[in-house]
């Protein structure tokens, strides 16, 4: 209530028609000597101009007289109005105060009135509340006992039932460990003859696994042994002739070949005593390379020659076309493309 009091002060009051006729009276002397000086500024015709300026200066005292009592009264009306603005205004306002104070003074005794009846109403629930709760700890302690009674006459029931479930249970660990005992004492005897029939039948299947090793190992041994000795084309006389006229010319061709190369070689070595080389060309290295070379190429061909006579020798006694490794035959056209050649395609793939 004291805040809508507040509210209806600070709002702005309308303006009364009385206000208004003030303000309008209060603005009507001040219009006034505006058209007096209106009509003075009007001009006027020259006919009447000495006429006009003596009535003018007859009138015009008796005007200004009259217009500032005009103005005099209309200011005292215009005060008098303001104040009985100002005081009905204030009026209003004690009013206002003094509704807002009677309606705040019923608000605080209803107030007052309703925390009254409120604390009364709490003590009311305090003191039933106590009550309840009295009746309600009696029946609890009332309950407990029972409770306790019940549970001392269940733990005796309790502990009689354990007492004879523990004799049970012993009865029955018992049978149970001479049992396991006797199973255990089985199982033992039951393994070991397993284990002993399991270590005969091992035994005899290595036994049977070394007999079976021992007698590949010797087949292998024999296959081996006639591979070694194995004659490939000793049956094919054609072939082997073949063979060796191929193998008596290659070697022809590689002793010429070396003829040849050790010309060269001792040419080159008189040609370098002969002539004066110049070393800071580079001239006599690379003859001595080239010389090298041919050294080493003349080497080679000495080796093949070598070569050529152990193939002429296995030709003689029929074993040329075996393989020096796995002890297979070689192939005819491989030994026909190659001369000399001592092993097959696998075996020179594998080296």
């Amino acid at each position: 209530m004291p805040s809508s009091a507040k509210t209806k002060k600070k709002a702005p009051a309308k303006k009364s028609p009385e206000r208004r006729g003030a303000s309008a009276s209060a603005r009507a002397p001040k219009s006034a000597p505006t058209k007096a000086a209106a009509k003075k500024s009007r001009p006027q015709p020259r006919s009447s101009k000495k006429a006009t300026s003596k009535k003018s200066s007859t009138s015009k005292p008796a005007s200004l007289a009259a217009a500032k009592k005009a103005a005099a009264a209309k200011k005292a009306a215009a005060a008098t109005k303001a104040r009985e603005i100002a005081a009905a205004r204030a009026q209003r306002e004690r009013d206002a105060r003094a509704r807002a104070a009677a309606k705040k003074a019923q608000l605080r005794q209803r107030a007052i009135v309703a925390a009254r009846a409120k604390r009364e109403r709490e003590a009311r629930a305090r003191a039933l509340a106590k009550e309840r709760a009295a009746a309600k700890k009696a029946r609890a302690i009332a309950a407990a006992k029972a409770k306790k009674e019940r549970d001392a006459r269940a733990k005796a029931a309790a502990k009689e039932r354990e007492i004879l479930r523990k004799a049970r249970e012993k009865a029955a660990i018992e049978a149970k460990k001479q049992r396991e005992i006797e199973a255990k004492r089985k199982a033992i005897e039951a393994e070991k003859l397993r284990r002993l029939r399991e270590i005969e039948r091992r035994e005899a299947e290595e036994r049977k696994r070394q007999e079976r090793r021992e007698a590949e190992e010797l087949k292998r041994q024999e296959a081996l042994e006639r591979k070694m000795h194995s004659k490939p084309y000793a049956e094919d006389h054609e072939f082997l002739e073949e063979l060796r006229d191929l193998l008596l010319t290659t070697r022809d061709a590689t002793n010429a070949q070396i003829a040849v190369s050790e010309l060269e070689a001792n040419e080159m070595l008189v040609d370098r005593e002969r002539l004066e080389y110049d070393d800071e060309d580079g001239s006599s290295v690379a003859s001595d390379i080239q010389r090298d070379q041919l050294k080493e190429f003349t080497a080679a061909l000495r080796l093949k020659v070598d070569e050529i006579d152990v193939a002429l020798a296995r030709i003689d006694d029929g074993s040329y076309g075996r393989c020096d490794e796995c002890f297979e035959p070689i192939s005819q056209p491989r030994l026909r493309a190659q001369l000399p050649v001592f092993t097959c395609v696998s075996c020179r793939a594998s080296v």
